[in-house]
């Protein structure tokens, strides 16, 4: 019998995705490769040379924004913003582990958030300061704005880890005469620790590339995002895509990280597990 050949339905549909890609990815490209132009380059092509001048550029004085600043305040707020995602997630995770009066309204009060459109919060947040007289900062107002966007992705992931989870491997624990702390850290975390490392993930994601939350909530300074979206409307060179291809690059770097930390609580994980066993 000969080779089965594809129906014309697959091509069409591998051409769609190809298209999809393109589309995905091309304008990144883009402005990555205008990046690398001369001391000389404009804002389209032809490229006129290549060069790292623009990336040098990103850490001089500007005259249409204060990038440095900018991504020292993003880079901030995403840290803080991942920690106590993880946090909060994980805590959750195990405190509704038990049914308890008020748990399904606490629940949808907490996912509320996600169904709000993002500049409303942001208003609602930065009306509230103005309200009480304190002034709106990266490390306030725009922490709990930002919150109200990761939050619920971190505990809907960490509740649907914990549906999934085996009290038994607690209950060994416990009857190897762990405390409640103990196994907590040396059971429960280890077990559970690739979701958290993606919970940090989205995170850190979410807040660094957020607008809508933080355009009234952070403040006088910008935020990176802020800050680009801004420079949008006076940049004459190309110093704008040096800083979308290094905040790109950034974001890849996290994501590159996040999954080399993964595949090593897995290993790990599998170590154990094979030591565990041979003890046996």
């Amino acid at each position: 019998m000969g080779e089965r050949r594809r129906p014309p339905i697959f091509w069409a549909l591998a051409l769609l995705l190809a298209l999809f890609i393109a589309f995905m990815y091309g304008p990144i490209l883009t402005i990555v490769v205008l990046a690398f132009q001369g001391p000389n380059g404009g804002l389209v092509f032809p490229m006129n040379g290549v060069s790292l001048h623009w990336f040098a550029e990103l850490f001089e004085p500007q005259s249409i924004g204060d990038i440095r600043g900018s991504f020292d305040r993003s880079a901030a707020l995403g840290l803080a913003v991942t920690i106590c995602t993880v946090v909060f997630s994980f805590l959750a995770g195990l405190g509704f582990r038990r049914r308890f009066r008020g748990a399904s309204l606490l629940l949808y009060l907490a996912i509320a958030s996600l169904v709000m459109p993002s500049i409303v919060v942001s208003l609602g947040i930065g009306a509230l300061f103005e309200l009480l007289g304190i002034e709106r900062h990266w490390y306030s107002s725009a922490l709990g704005a930002h919150l109200t966007w990761t939050l619920p992705f971190g505990l809907l992931i960490m509740f649907a880890v914990f549906n999934r989870f085996d009290p038994a491997y607690e209950e060994a624990a416990r009857d190897q005469g762990a405390s409640g702390c103990q196994t907590i850290r040396h059971v429960v975390v280890p077990i559970v620790l690739p979701s958290l490392v993606g919970v940090a993930l989205f995170g850190f994601t979410l807040s660094y590339d957020e607008i809508a939350r933080t355009s009234q909530s952070v403040g006088a300074l910008n935020t990176l995002p802020l800050e680009l979206q801004a420079m949008q409307t006076n940049a004459t060179t190309p110093v704008i895509y040096a800083l979308g291809a290094a905040t790109t690059g950034l974001s890849l770097a996290v994501i590159g990280t996040c999954l080399a930390a993964v595949l090593w609580a897995r290993r790990r994980r599998a170590r154990y597990g094979s030591d565990a066993g041979r003890a046996v």
